[in-house]
């Protein structure tokens, strides 16, 4: 079926949303609400179709013929706008992060169950073929049983970045874990499991001068501990004076992966030689180059299906967001922190 759309927050993120939007096979946007003035005519000679603008996000969540929103606004206005649109009986597209504390996260959860909505967040770096093929290889079981693994991220986000001018602070940007390094997490739980069992956290800044405004340490290195007894390592590294950066290396019984490289014993390799894998790496902070719109098509595909979404919904991205919560609590505390504190 048709699924009209509506976009909340017109920034840099929300022309990659249009486009991957428009680009899946039921999705069309035809709305977009901004606190700043925008024309209708131009929206839809820009994105194609037939879009109209608003200036108040009540009124356009109060259209009918809107059936679903993504948000793309400041993380600080997340939870109101989502807990609206939930209320309004429209699905959820939200970018990340989910919100800026474990409450608020909560109450979008709750809302969503509360409003028989749907919900995909975006950690779409589960859909990029990087990943795809990377699960793939875990579950047939290439590597054996995994003990050991670490993602992270590193991407300097200084003035250069368009993103830099309001991830500096507290209340938009909030931690290295929460601006960017999420990804890093989310991607680890893909790769280890969900059944994180206690968390020790540490960070630091750069003493370069670009990275002082920052209002929170712009690096943190995480170690998680399974239930299951694997050990897992995700930095968070905002302030790297160097090309972007997501390291992912996985250790298991019968082999191992590095990046975009697979070694096997159950290859029968020979020599101490990699495999490269035919896949594209998650190698960009630039939002045009993720991989929205396989996203967005497995969240249409599932709501045509009147089904949660597989890999990004909104019950097992909660549980990243539980794990970041309790990483950010163990470094600013000083301990190590045990998730079921955040029940």
């Amino acid at each position: 079926m048709a699924i009209k759309v509506g976009i909340i927050g017109y920034g840099w993120a929300a022309t990659a949303h249009i486009d991957a939007i428009n680009g899946t096979t039921q999705g069309a946007v035809t709305a977009v609400y901004s606190s700043r003035r925008l024309d209708s005519a131009q929206l839809s000679a820009t994105h194609g179709g037939s879009i109209r603008a608003f200036q108040d996000v009540g009124q356009m969540l109060a259209e009918a013929d809107i059936d679903a929103v993504s948000i793309t606004s400041y993380p600080n206005q997340h939870r109101a706008q989502a807990v609206a649109a939930a209320e309004a009986g429209k699905h959820i597209i939200l970018e990340k992060p989910m919100a800026l504390t474990w409450e608020d996260c909560q109450a979008i959860h709750a809302a969503v169950k509360a409003n028989g909505v749907k919900a995909c967040v975006c950690f779409e770096i589960r859909f990029i073929s990087q990943f795809q093929t990377i699960k793939s290889l875990i579950d047939s079981g290439m590597i054996g049983d995994i003990h050991y693994g670490e993602v992270d991220y590193y991407h300097g986000i200084g003035p250069w970045y368009g993103q830099y001018r309001w991830n500096t602070t507290r209340e938009n940007g909030g931690t290295s874990l929460l601006s960017a390094g999420c990804h890093a997490l989310d991607a680890a739980m893909l790769c280890l499991g969900n059944d994180v069992d206690e968390v020790t956290s540490y960070s630091v800044t750069s003493k370069n001068p670009i990275f002082q405004a920052y209002e929170y340490p712009t690096t943190s290195v995480s170690i998680l501990k399974f239930k299951s007894g694997k050990v897992g390592k995700v930095a968070s590294v905002i302030d790297c004076m160097q090309p972007y950066y997501f390291h992912t290396h996985l250790v298991g019984s019968e082999g191992s992966i590095l990046d975009n490289k697979l070694y096997s014993g159950k290859l029968a390799l020979r020599d101490k030689k990699w495999t490269e894998l035919p896949v594209a790496l998650a190698d960009s902070g630039d939002v045009h180059d993720h991989p929205y719109q396989a996203q967005f098509q497995a969240f249409f595909d599932a709501l045509d299906r009147g089904e949660d979404m597989p890999l990004t919904g909104i019950d097992e991205s909660l549980q990243s967001f539980k794990v970041l919560f309790a990483c950010d609590k163990s470094a600013a505390e000083g301990r190590p922190v045990k998730l079921s504190e955040l029940d």
